[in-house]
């Protein structure tokens, strides 16, 4: 597929590859890119950080196979300064940057990942505006995890039931954008998720039985603690890595800061781990579901889920 064939007034192709972690998303795009010659867009909130391999599940160099990747490995873990974290915002505006890049060098721009709150931005053209630290930021940033998740209950059910508790990033976003516009943040994203595509999409979503997903990812969970991820956890920490960081705040890396902490032991943080995974799991599920242009499309064992997945790609951009 050359998208310098592209003619005018017809939309930029955007292949997305989505599915819950654990799901095959990764070996999957690598044979995509390879037919399809494409190029990788990273939508992971965690494989940007360096030094963040094991608990992330990072694809490695030579999983790659040659096919270009791009956001990962562009951020530091470490960082006091709110404004070098990583968020939704420079996520968009960099993958916007990079599908005109790619499309201008002839290739198919692939965005791929779990996180669907980022892809979704990407795909329906989500606008942004900077966040301000004003006096309502600051008095919720005061409020413990259990008021925030209350008042985010009280107020927005809807978004309490989609963010994690846990996550007091989104939780206090939520109640901000409720308190400066009057209305719930989940509403106005209702209203955005209403919108047409600026690209000719191609949406997969990778859905895999729900007992079979749970097998693979306490697998996963295991295989993370044979590679290290203690050992991994503890360097971070001993760079200065805190449990209030965002790139602290990924499964995996709280659960194991816990331990190292001393307020867990390791079993109870691995069985927390492999348990708030498969919750994580669930809620990027009932996410995609939401998704109006969102294709399922199924994982069988011992299938061949590249020619399965190339058949949809070839309908859906019958009109490149």
């Amino acid at each position: 597929m050359n998208t310098e064939t592209t003619k005018p007034g017809r939309k930029q192709p955007l292949l997305i590859l989505a599915g819950p972690t654990a799901s095959g998303k990764t070996a999957l795009s690598v044979e995509l890119a390879h037919r399809l010659n494409g190029e990788i867009i990273s939508a992971d909130s965690m494989q940007v950080y360096h030094r963040m391999d094991i608990g992330t599940a990072k694809i490695r160099p030579e999983e790659m196979e040659g096919v270009p990747h791009h956001l990962i490995d562009i951020c530091e873990p470490i960082t006091h300064n709110q404004q070098d974290e990583w968020n939704v915002m420079r996520f968009t505006q960099m993958s916007e940057q990079l599908i005109w890049e790619i499309s201008a060098r002839g290739r198919l721009p692939m965005i791929v990942g779990g996180t669907g709150f980022y892809i979704h931005a990407v795909a329906y053209g989500a606008e942004f505006t900077e966040e301000e630290s004003g006096p309502i930021r600051k008095e919720l940033e005061a409020m413990s995890t259990e008021d925030l998740a209350q008042e985010l209950k009280r107020i927005d059910p809807v978004s309490a039931e989609r963010i994690h508790p846990n996550n007091r990033k989104r939780v206090i976003r939520a109640i901000e954008f409720y308190r400066q516009n009057g209305k719930p943040i989940s509403e106005n994203n209702d209203q955005l998720k209403a919108k047409e595509s600026p690209y000719n999409l191609c949406y997969l979503v990778l859905d895999m039985p729900r007992e079979q997903l749970y097998q693979r990812i306490d697998q996963r969970v295991d295989l993370m603690m044979e590679q290290g991820l203690v050992d991994e956890v503890a360097a971070l920490k001993k760079e200065g890595a805190t449990e209030d960081m965002v790139s602290m705040k990924g499964l995996g890396y709280k659960e194991i800061l816990a331990y190292l902490n001393g307020e867990t032991t390791l079993e109870e943080a691995v069985y927390i781990l492999k348990r708030e995974t498969r919750h994580f799991a669930k809620r990027q599920l009932t996410w995609w579901k939401g998704e109006k242009d969102a294709i399922f499309l199924p994982v069988h064992p011992k299938d061949t889920l590249a020619d399965r997945a190339m058949e949809v790609i070839q309908q859906q951009f019958h009109n490149f």
